[in-house]
């Protein structure tokens, strides 16, 4: 069975391409269809299992008649390194012009819908303006996270020059659904009656885990892959439950159910792994289910801190962590009194979507600012200024020190200030810890803290068992190897791909800079790099209009950087440091020194 992981052959591939049969609009990620899933016996145990079938797919190439054409600019209207939308009747393509060459792809960024004409070009790619996602200008292809989905790429021969004019030719479809899936084998050896043993079993169905499992398919490996997790859903956007409350889980779907038929991914729903054997190359489930494995991802996530204190067992006290519980929450808060312990990005985006719902929003946090240690003292004190304008109440350098109920139910927090703050509901965000008890006596290495260390394959210390995702601590390559944990939803996507990679022998190394983002009354900060450690912060633009660039350095080195309302900056320097270059504090002094623009081409080694 360990031999289906050589680097596949696609000569000696039997591989039936399947299209998916509808693609998502903008922000509307599609539903994950109602149908229950089939119970399947395994060990004499009831199972749920969401079964693998063909998809109806459309016909790939289509005719003249659904394809448009049109002259979309002169030959010499665009530069080298420039970027322009141009409209084909049916919808907008992005053109770019690289080394002399026109090139037009979709113009949309499939993860969120951004306009890519808005992002930064470098090195052949193009980087989303608002959460980094990377793609080839050549091929289309996602090469950075977040998101899953491709661009279509109107190939060379749709990209003409004819007296002087730039002429461009797509598919109608190819146009209006501006997302492409790439190509995936579809597994030609399924389970025989769901047996007891799979070639790959990824433990946790989050961000890691499901692109470890599409990168397999794409890469052409047709085994056996069972995906298990905690959860009563398919996987789902995880980082929209705290900016989005309301959110019902096939609004979060990534992928609807068809696909995990198509392509025969098959998922283990409300599925507890309680122990690893590595000997034997086998998990076993809470209800007594055994599964061996060939190959084993470990991605499992982490589990919400709760609080200690007097009185913690009282009703409507909530952390977040599934649908339901941002749903429960958003629905008691209701025109009640709120409040939120913990300042950082969990707390801060759920009291920003319940000033509008909950008749008073109140913030607990131990720091003097809230996310002073990630983004310093200037930029969190601005921000939270910007909540204490919608009616959000801070109560700062103080913890809780009992939650008093009456008839059971949360009545008032009370605060170690000795402060008494009414509350109806309490949601507690106040950090997570790795959910990695399981692996206590497997072999498999824990650090101190609980977290599994790896090397820049996702390889732990045991042959044939990778992790990533929230989990892990890894060597992050642009900060001479330093060991980390960095639990970002992107940073997720691109363990799981090497990982898969890794899988296959094709000996893929982690080298992806951190990006993240929050969204909280509807301005967007963006992030990117790992600013542990900063010994200082300078801020060029308005921190009082919340439109600014905050370089965070150490010694010499710029390690991170946050905007608000300053697009593309943070996309520029990721790539910036994506490509291997240092960007020197110095650097940015001097050009704050003399620039009253705003202007940031220095970073890419443009003007002057």
């Amino acid at each position: 069975m360990g031999g289906c992981f050589s680097k596949p052959k696609p000569v000696e591939l039997k591989i039936e391409v399947v299209l998916p049969e509808k693609e998502r609009g903008k922000e509307e990620l599609s539903a994950s269809g109602k149908g229950s899933p089939r119970a399947y016996q395994g060990n004499g145990t009831a199972r749920h299992f969401h079964s693998e079938e063909r998809l109806s797919a459309p016909h790939p190439y289509p005719g003249a008649q659904d394809c448009v054409e049109a002259a979309v600019c002169h030959v010499k209207d665009l530069e080298n390194g420039q970027m322009r939308e141009v409209e084909l009747g049916w919808g907008k393509v992005l053109l770019v012009k690289d080394n002399g060459e026109f090139h037009a792809l979709g113009h949309k960024c499939p993860h969120y819908g951004a306009p890519l004409v808005k992002g930064v070009l470098s090195r052949g790619r193009v980087r989303c303006p608002w959460h980094g996602a990377c793609f080839n200008i050549s091929t289309g292809d996602l090469e950075d996270f977040p998101g899953l989905d491709s661009l279509h790429k109107f190939q060379h021969l749709q990209v003409k020059i004819e007296k002087e004019k730039v002429y461009v030719r797509a598919s109608k479809q190819a146009l209006q659904l501006q997302r492409r899936t790439k190509v995936m084998a579809k597994c030609i050896s399924p389970s025989a009656g769901h047996s007891g043993s799979t070639n790959v079993l990824i433990v946790g169905a989050g961000a890691a885990g499901l692109v470890c499992a599409e990168t397999l398919r794409q890469e052409g490996f047709s085994d056996r892959i069972v995906l298990c997790t905690l959860d009563r859903h398919l996987p789902y956007d995880r980082p929209k439950l705290s900016k989005s409350l309301d959110a019902q889980p096939e609004q979060l779907a990534l992928r609807p159910k068809e696909f995990f038929r198509a392509y025969g991914i098959e998922v283990l729903t409300e599925a507890q792994v309680v122990t690893v054997d590595v000997r034997n190359k086998k998990v076993v489930f809470k209800d007594g289910f055994k599964l061996e494995y060939s190959k084993l991802l470990l991605a499992p996530g982490s589990s919400p801190k709760t609080l200690s204190c007097k009185g913690k067992e009282v009703e409507n006290v909530f952390t977040i962590r599934t649908p339901e519980d941002a749903n429960r929450v958003v629905r008691l808060a209701r025109g009640r009194n709120t409040v939120v312990v913990g300042a950082g990005f969990l707390g801060m985006e759920v009291a920003a979507y319940l000033t509008e719902k909950a008749h008073s929003v109140s913030v607990v946090e131990l720091e003097e600012t809230p996310f002073r240690r990630f983004l310093g003292e200037r930029v969190g004190r601005a921000l939270m200024k910007m909540f204490e304008n919608n009616r959000v109440k801070f109560y700062m350098q103080t913890e809780v020190s009992e939650l008093r109920a009456q008839e059971g139910k949360l009545k008032e927090v009370v605060l170690k200030s000795s402060k008494v703050v009414r509350a109806d509901v309490c949601v507690v965000g106040i950090g997570a810890v790795p959910s990695t008890g399981f692996l206590r006596q497997s072999g498999i290495s824990l650090d101190s803290r609980g977290f599994i260390p790896v090397n820049k394959m996702m390889q732990t210390n045991v042959p044939g068992v990778f992790a990533a995702g929230d989990a892990v601590t890894f060597p992050l390559a642009w900060r001479n190897n330093r060991k980390v944990n960095i639990p970002h939803w992107q940073m997720a996507h691109a363990q799981g791909r090497v990982a898969a990679q890794n899988m296959l022998a094709q000996e893929a190394e982690i080298s992806t800079v951190p990006y993240l983002w929050t969204a909280m009354f509807g301005k967007s900060l963006r992030y990117a790099g790992y600013g542990e450690g900063f010994d200082d912060v300078i801020i060029q633009g308005d921190l009082e209009e919340l439109k600014f660039v905050a370089f965070y350095t150490k010694g010499d080195e710029v390690i991170a950087v946050a905007s608000m309302n300053y697009d593309p900056i943070v996309s520029k320097v990721a790539e910036v440091l994506a490509s291997g270059r240092a960007i020197r504090k110095r650097e940015v002094e001097l050009f704050l020194l003399h620039s009253k623009t705003g202007d940031m081409s220095w970073l890419t080694g443009k003007g002057s």
